[in-house]
Parts: structure tokens; C-alpha cells; sequence
């Protein structure tokens, strides 16, 4: 009776705001497109595996990790807008040669995290969907893999930012709308158990503090994606993009939050292994028989919808680098192949590691380039903000402990 009220609450959650998401109104705001690609990117594969990785590392303390770790992206996320409104037109005329430098830099390293996370975000996707049908065999995932990569790079081949972009929207739109009945029915769930007394939290591991501390500096990945705002200037003017910048992180973070203190509770019995990017399927099975399905198809929403934003952000950074030489149709199809080179060549747990690095180099570039244009500005705080900013990047590159390790 009660699997059948929590069906009924998730089913009846997924309808209502499926009707309120993908309004055509909605759909069609610039607004909301501008801010629907650094949404996707940043709720990617993070979402469904930061409640077991947390409630691991940290126990009933996840939700506050989270926080902080949001925090941090927020940070760099002020250094990125920054630099979108002041240091964008210095480049656009006679910038300084360290200006140039270190945007060359920044762009090498994202552009190799990109490439990287295309290939990762979809290689999930392809594990999350053979689980439908009980299929592990790496091969198989490759497959499916390759022929998505293959047909994201089509689209943004024929179609430009502006096919990848429609397919976004209504991606996100899905993906928003599974994420939101799912965190209905853990409220339901969790407030039934505190009102009968049966609520608990997570217990913590056996781990030393810096191992914890280690582990956090690592997830960093896990609210990555707000950055390909930058690179959507052929499309948005500065002043949207640093908006919809803002929306993307609030509305991310409000989402991982609410996840995170509500899935901790979850884990009160047994604690998550480290690892295994499906094991979440498994944990919330007992609360409802449709939840699998309705976590499989948010896996495959959030790792698409991912995919195709750092696809967008990698063609446009591939057109800025090269001048604009290369057309960012062209970009998006040199992503899809470098990604589909990644899959087949390496093994992805292993390469996401020098992934996360690279996008912690990229912000505390970033962040380096901003504390150096608003010393030139004499703005002394948000230098200072900044330069603080770039030694806590450091930080992370040098002692965080890889999550996939």
C-alpha cells in the first residue's frame, strides 16, 4: 500500500511540473535559454552520485559539504563574470601580453577538460541506459557511446548552437521535471519517517580527517559546468550571460541541496560504497517500484543534457581560440571526434581524474586573470578575493583525492 502511495506521489509530482516546465512560454524565453546551458553542464553526472559519495566521505555532514563546495564554484564563478564584463573587451582591442597568455592558457585546459567530459558524461549515459536491460559488457557502452557522441556532433555540425540548444531545452526541461518528483517523494518519505520516529542520519566511515578533506577537494567536478557561459558570445551579450551565470548556480545549488538532505536519511541503515556510478538505483528501490526507471531516465536527461552543453562550450571555445577559423559547427564536430577517440582509447575512470585537475586549473586561471584585471581597475578587495581564489585552485590540483580512484 504504501510503494503504491509513493508511485502515485512520484508519478503525480513528475505530471504537475512536467506541465509547468515545458510550457512553450517558457521554453522560448532568452532568459531562460541563455541560462539552460550552464544548468545542464552543472547538473550532469553529479547529481545522482554526490548523495552516496557525501553521505560516504562525510555522513550527516553531506548537505554542509555540498554547500561548501558550491560555495567554492560560486567564487570562481565571480572570477569567470568578472572577467566576462571587463576582461572580454580588453582582449577585443589591445590587451596586454599577459592577458593574452594567460587566456591561451585557460582555454588549453578547458578545452582538454571538455573533450574529456564529453566523452565521460556520455559513457555514463550509455551505463545508466543498458542497465535497463541488465547490460555491463564496456564494449556495448562504447557502442552506445560512440553512436551518441556521433549523433550530438552531427546535430551541432547541420545545425549549430542553435540545434544543440532546442534539443537542450526540452532535455533540461525533462530532466528538471524527473529531479523535481524525485525530491517530492524523499520529502514525503522523510517526513512520514520523522513523524513516526524511524528518521536517521548517515553514520560516518572510518576515515582521517585529511582523507575526508582530501576526498572533498576532489567533488569539486560535481558542480562544474556554470563556465560555458563564457563561451556563448555569438549568441548572448555580457550582460545575459553573467545573469544567467548567476540563475544556473542558484537554481543547481538549491537543487543539490535539497537532494542531499533529503537522500542522507537514506543511508541511516548502510552506508554507500565509494564507486559505482548506478549503485544509487539500487539504494532507493525500496521506496518506490518506479523510482529505478525514474532515476535511470534523470540519469540519461542529466548526463544528454550535460553532454550536449560542454559540446556547445567546446565548439565555441575551439571558435575563439582559432580566431574563428574554425566555425563552431566545426568545433562541436572535432569535439564529438576527440570524445569518441577517448572512449575507445582509454578508460574514462582513470582520465575523469586529470578531467576534474584541468577544470580546477581553468578556474584558478580565471581567477588569476580577474585579480590581475581588477588590480589594474584598483579594486583592491576583489583582487584580493580573487588571488585567494587561484591559491585555493592550487590547493585542490596538488592534494585533492580523485573520487573515481
Amino acid at each position: 500500500m504504501m510503494l503504491s502511495l509513493n508511485n502515485a506521489v512520484l508519478l503525480a509530482g513528475a505530471l504537475l511540473l512536467g506541465c509547468l516546465l515545458f510550457q512553450p512560454r517558457l521554453l522560448a524565453m532568452t532568459g531562460w535559454r541563455a541560462t539552460v546551458t550552464p544548468l545542464a553542464s552543472i547538473i550532469g553526472s553529479g547529481f545522482l552520485v554526490a548523495g552516496p559519495i557525501l553521505a560516504h566521505a562525510v555522513g550527516p555532514w553531506a548537505a554542509l559539504a555540498m554547500l561548501a563546495l558550491w560555495g567554492l564554484s560560486y567564487w570562481f564563478g565571480a572570477a569567470i563574470r568578472y572577467n566576462i564584463r571587463y576582461v572580454e573587451p580588453s582582449l577585443a582591442q589591445h590587451p596586454p601580453t599577459y592577458q593574452v597568455g594567460l587566456e591561451r592558457a585557460s582555454d588549453l585546459a578547458l578545452s582538454l577538460a571538455y573533450f574529456v567530459s564529453v566523452a565521460y558524461y556520455l559513457n555514463l549515459f550509455a551505463a545508466f541506459g543498458l542497465r535497463l536491460g541488465d547490460v555491463v559488457d564496456p564494449n556495448w557502452i562504447r557502442i552506445v557511446s560512440t553512436v551518441v557522441i556521433g549523433s550530438i556532433g552531427l546535430l551541432g555540425l547541420l545545425r549549430g548552437l542553435a540545434g544543440l540548444e532546442r534539443l537542450e531545452v526540452l532535455v533540461v526541461a525533462l530532466k528538471l521535471t524527473l529531479i523535481g518528483a524525485l525530491l517530492i517523494l524523499l520529502f514525503k518519505v522523510n517526513s512520514a519517517a520523522y513523524l513516526d520516529g524511524s528518521l536517521g542520519w548517515a553514520g560516518t566511515v572510518e576515515m582521517s580527517l585529511w582523507d575526508r578533506l582530501a576526498t572533498l577537494m576532489g567533488l569539486l567536478i560535481l558542480v562544474q559546468g556554470f563556465e560555458t557561459s563564457r563561451y556563448l558570445g555569438d549568441q548572448y551579450d555580457a550582460t545575459l550571460r553573467i545573469r544567467s551565470m548567476r540563475w544556473a548556480q542558484w537554481i543547481a545549488g538549491a537543487i543539490y541541496l535539497a537532494f542531499l538532505l533529503l537522500i542522507t536519511g537514506q543511508f541511516a541503515d548502510s552506508l554507500p560504497a565509494e564507486g559505482g556510478e548506478t549503485a544509487i538505483i539500487d539504494l532507493l528501490k525500496p521506496i518506490g517500484s518506479v523510482v529505478a526507471p525514474l532515476l535511470i531516465l534523470t540519469a540519461l536527461a542529466s548526463q544528454l543534457s550535460a553532454a550536449v552543453a560542454d559540446t556547445n562550450g567546446a565548439g565555441g571555445l575551439l571558435a575563439e581560440v582559432s580566431g574563428r577559423r574554425i566555425p563552431v559547427r566545426i568545433g562541436n564536430l572535432i569535439t564529438a571526434l576527440v570524445a569518441i577517440g577517448i572512449t575507445w582509447t582509454a578508460n574514462i575512470y582513470e582520465i575523469i581524474t586529470y578531467a576534474s585537475k584541468m577544470f580546477v586549473i581553468y578556474y584558478g586561471l580565471q581567477a588569476l586573470q580577474a585579480a590581475l584585471a581588477a588590480g589594474r581597475r584598483r579594486q583592491w578587495w576583489r583582487a584580493s578575493g580573487f588571488g585567494v581564489a587561484v591559491l585555493v585552485a592550487a590547493a585542490v590540483v596538488v592534494l585533492a583525492k580523485p573520487v573515481a580512484a
